[in-house]
């Protein structure tokens, strides 16, 4: 029999205590949440980023009463409505210390003095004068060495405006910006530019086509056909203010014009000015910094590159740009000598044989020569090079490279070769792959991804990339909303991959210079040529070919993640400061951790900036900043960041 419990039964006792346990522990692990919330918001959140927020709220609901008078009304339009879409503080959950820069260097970025308003300073002449004059090695690139880095904003000159937009800026641009009246009086009765009050006007006029560039285009177009989509790049050597470029737009033709930093004061500075595609450059010991058969059209009006020289060793690298079935046109010295030698002040036996050594040279390269018309010489390089191979053997000079990394080009010597084209399997077949025309171009899968010559991309991986970019510029057109505008025109992408980004503009009134880092692998410059766009290689840790202000909006995506630990990247991002114009517009993507680096950076570069979601949702690891440079000019202390 159970034994019974004196005294009733034990449980009533023990459920009171389990309940006070249970309500001790409840209270206790409350009060520790409760104490670490508030710890947290006390660490984590000042008062004046709290403010902020608040702050930023208050501008939106009254963005009529904060314009800044210096800002034109496009602008007010950016930094008003962009606020609007989710700003994100993540400073107090990534404090990174900035590698390689001091904190307290960069405290306060002053500006430079007025005398590098137009710094350039790769092509800066004072350096450029410590080389070889020897095949103009002396106006290449020269860098400055880390120790001549300069730790200032670069000031635009005291009356500066915002230029005028295309297409108006093609034939205006203000005095102010780019003082200079040296061309317009060197070049005066060749109608290159005219001063009329506080303005510059561009005539279009040219060395060579005395009635326009217009008409000169119409005359090449009666030679060649320009307008049926089948010539979409072109290359102007020794370009001046680039009307030629300037002019070939209206036809769907995209130029890349260069000229050296010299004499002629400020010629690719004039070009970029005008809202045309240009860059610092010249044709010395080495490779041009673009990829093989990347061009449809290279053209030479009176720029002054002695083709005959050096065994055509010039001729060799335009024939290594020039895509199969490519033209090269010619006007001025030694064309049409017969009627021009006295004005060139040079004998006609003299005239005679550059022309004859020019002619040979093309012969050797296995050019065809199309016709010569009027002021007009024009060659067409051939299809592919069976019928080469075979004429080495009468004129074994210059031979075929053997190098077949035809595409390298950064700081790459010029051989005296012929650049291999892709075999083909017989002599009616384009080498490398025949292109669409344009615009079909742009959207087709280009040949050097066909043909898989470009590794770990294919034509899904192609045509997935041109969807993400239509999902990503669409939403760019919500954080910057003058993107369709035309406040934008000259727009540069630091890391292009692709292209997509500038195939997914190209209905908007801009251009693109896609720039593909030189050490990429894979390298995709070949396929942006490919596409109809325009490009170049270059090394972000040195300042790109340009004059200062000459970029409306930069896109920058995931530079900074491949350059962080290469160089110290505040140098980077005074680079894209002197590249930007005032009151332009740079877009980044990257990490959070990079980002917030980033911005820590540019808030001591006078920009204005917040970061924003990516664009498929919050939980993306990749965000956006977006930053506008703020207005202020040489003279004046910069505005600081409320």
């Amino acid at each position: 029999m159970a034994r019974e419990h004196g005294g009733g039964s034990p449980k009533p006792h023990y459920h009171t205590e389990a309940k006070r346990k249970r309500l001790t522990y409840i209270f206790a692990v409350s009060s520790l949440c409760v104490l670490f919330y508030i710890l947290g918001v006390w660490q984590g959140k000042s008062p004046s980023s709290v403010a902020n927020k608040f702050n930023l709220q208050s501008n939106n609901n009254n963005n009529d009463c904060t314009n800044n008078n210096n800002q034109s009304p496009e602008l007010s339009t950016t930094t008003t409505t962009t606020t609007t879409t989710s700003n994100l503080d993540f400073e107090s959950h990534h404090q990174l210390e900035l590698n390689e820069t001091n904190e307290a260097e960069i405290k306060e970025f002053p500006p430079c003095d007025m005398s590098f308003s137009e710094y350039t300073p790769c092509q800066d002449p004072r350096r450029g004068r410590k080389f070889d004059r020897y095949m103009m090695k002396y106006r290449e690139r020269h860098c400055p060495v880390k120790e001549e880095l300069m730790q200032c904003l670069i000031p635009p000159p005291p009356k500066y405006k915002t230029p005028f937009k295309w297409p108006q800026s093609r034939d205006i641009a203000w005095y102010d910006n780019i003082p200079h009246k040296e061309l317009s009086i060197e070049k005066a009765i060749q109608n290159w530019i005219q001063v009329e009050g506080d303005r510059f006007r561009f005539p279009g006029g040219g060395t060579m086509f005395p009635r326009g560039a217009d008409a000169y285009i119409d005359d090449i177009n009666k030679l060649i056909p320009l307008t049926t989509g089948s010539i979409r790049t072109a290359i102007d050597t020794g370009c001046g203010v680039a009307s030629w470029g300037a002019y070939l737009l209206k036809r769907d033709i995209v130029s890349m014009s260069f000229a050296p930093r010299d004499t002629h004061e400020a010629q690719v500075q004039f070009a970029l000015e005008r809202g045309v595609p240009a860059m610092i450059g010249i044709m010395a010991s080495q490779r041009l910094p673009y990829p093989a058969r990347a061009f449809d059209m290279a053209h030479c009006s009176r720029c002054l590159i002695p083709w005959n020289k050096n065994d055509g060793l010039y001729l060799m690298e335009v024939d290594r740009v020039l895509r199969p079935g490519g033209y090269w046109i010619l006007s001025g010295p030694p064309i049409r000598w017969k009627k021009y030698w006295r004005g060139w002040e040079r004998t006609q036996e003299d005239l005679k044989q550059e022309q004859d050594s020019i002619e040979d040279v093309a012969n050797r390269l296995c050019w065809k020569k199309v016709i010569e018309q009027g002021d007009l010489s024009i060659w067409q390089k051939p299809f592919n090079h069976i019928e080469c191979i075979k004429s080495k053997k009468t004129h074994p000079t210059p031979h075929i490279c053997k190098s077949d990394n035809t595409d390298a080009a950064w700081y790459k010597d010029l051989e005296a070769c012929i650049a291999p084209l892709p075999e083909v399997s017989n002599s009616n077949e384009v080498a490398g792959g025949a292109l669409e025309k344009w615009p079909e171009r742009a959207l087709a899968v280009p040949p050097r991804i066909s043909s898989n010559s470009v590794p770990g991309i294919s034509a899904d991986k192609f045509r997935e990339d041109n969807d993400l970019w239509k999902d990503r510029v669409a939403y760019y057109k919500r954080i910057v909303p003058p993107l369709p505008q035309g406040r934008y025109r000259n727009v540069m992408d630091m890391n292009a991959y692709m292209g997509g980004f500038a195939a997914a503009v190209v209905k908007y009134p801009v251009w693109v210079m896609n720039v593909v880092p030189a050490n990429s692998n894979p390298d995709t410059l070949g396929v942006i040529y490919e596409r109809g766009f325009i490009g170049t290689y270059h090394d972000w840790c040195e300042a790109f070919s340009s004059y200062p202000r000459t970029y409306d909006l930069i896109h920058a995506g995931g530079v900074f993640s491949i350059y962080q630990d290469r160089c110290d990247i505040t140098y980077i991002l005074l680079e894209m400061d002197r590249l930007l114009r005032p009151e332009g517009t740079v877009i980044f993507r990257d990490t959070v951790e990079v980002l917030v680096k980033i911005q820590a950076i540019t808030k001591r570069m006078k920009w204005k900036s917040h970061i924003a979601d990516h664009e498929s949702g919050p939980f993306n690891p990749e965000k956006i900043l977006v930053a506008v440079k703020t207005y202020w000019t040489g003279g004046d202390a910069p505005e600081k960041n409320s």
